[in-house]
């Protein structure tokens, strides 16, 4: 019973870190970065980065950094990006990470990027192996909406299937999902060396994050979850609540009692 009131109070606390945010749009970036799968290295090293997106909640203005733009900017084929992958790539972190060193104040909404195979502390730790410095994101600043989505719905709230949970809620919610590809398609976009497929992806994931945390502030977000899963309710939970609230819980009572009371006044 105790666990169930526990659920109750972080949604409420999810619920609210996410209203925050929402409040002071214009200090966040949506996140969203495409690398080579992690699954896929035997030798250990950190997964090669291929584009990071940042959206403006606010604005929706959109700043990517990619390899192929990168190349691009130095007049290689993209044919020989493989060839010159090490430099290309340490120039697109420098560009990233020198943009968001002047925004210190923002915060970032990201899907999942919590760990050393994909998260801040990979793409940190890619730049450091490549020889450059990288700014570290403090964790307050960092708001992960999958777990934010899984503390206010519970983890039925989507199915994960074939193209993962953050696809099937983007479809179930009928928001655009052509053109972004699963963690499977990503990894063979990366071994083809189609690095502009990639590219967009990552742009249309920001763009459905900022949709998602849209509806999750106007609660329109549309889930599988059941009311249990979402609000925890069961009767024994309003018992647990009226002991351990007994003074709040009476007061109430005595407010609608006296409500009603009032409206039968006027009726009589």
């Amino acid at each position: 019973m105790a666990s169930e009131l526990k659920r109750i109070k972080k949604r409420k606390e999810t619920r609210s870190e996410s209203e925050k945010l929402y409040d002071k749009s214009e200090q966040v970036f949506l996140i969203h970065y495409s690398c080579e799968s992690f699954y896929d290295i035997k030798d250990g090293r950190t997964p090669r980065v291929t584009s990071i997106a940042l959206r403006n909640l606010k604005t929706a203005q959109t700043e990517s950094f990619s390899i192929h733009k990168i190349a691009e900017r130095r007049n290689v084929d993209i044919s020989n990006i493989p060839e010159t992958y090490d430099d290309l790539e340490k120039e697109m972190l420098a560009d990233f990470f020198e943009y968001i060193k002047y925004r210190p104040s923002f915060s970032y909404i990201h899907w999942n990027m919590r760990d050393g195979n994909y998260g801040f502390s990979a793409i940190e730790h890619r730049f450091q192996v490549l020889g450059g410095e990288p700014l570290q994101v403090q964790d307050e600043k960092k708001f992960d909406l999958a777990r934010a989505i899984i503390d206010m719905f519970g983890r039925n709230y989507i199915d994960h299937g074939d193209f993962g949970r953050f696809i099937n809620l983007v479809k179930y919610n009928n928001m655009t999902s052509k053109g972004m590809l699963t963690g499977k398609e990503e990894a063979d976009a990366f071994d083809n060396a189609e690095y502009v497929k990639l590219h967009q992806s990552t742009l249309l994931k920001v763009d459905a994050m900022s949709n998602i945390v849209e509806r999750v502030v106007d609660s329109s977000l549309l889930t599988c979850a059941t009311w249990k899963d979402k609000y925890g309710f069961h009767p024994k939970v309003i018992v647990e609540y009226v002991k351990e609230h007994w003074l709040w819980s009476l007061i109430a009572i005595s407010a609608v009692v006296i409500g009603l009371a009032a409206r039968l006044q006027q009726w009589f």
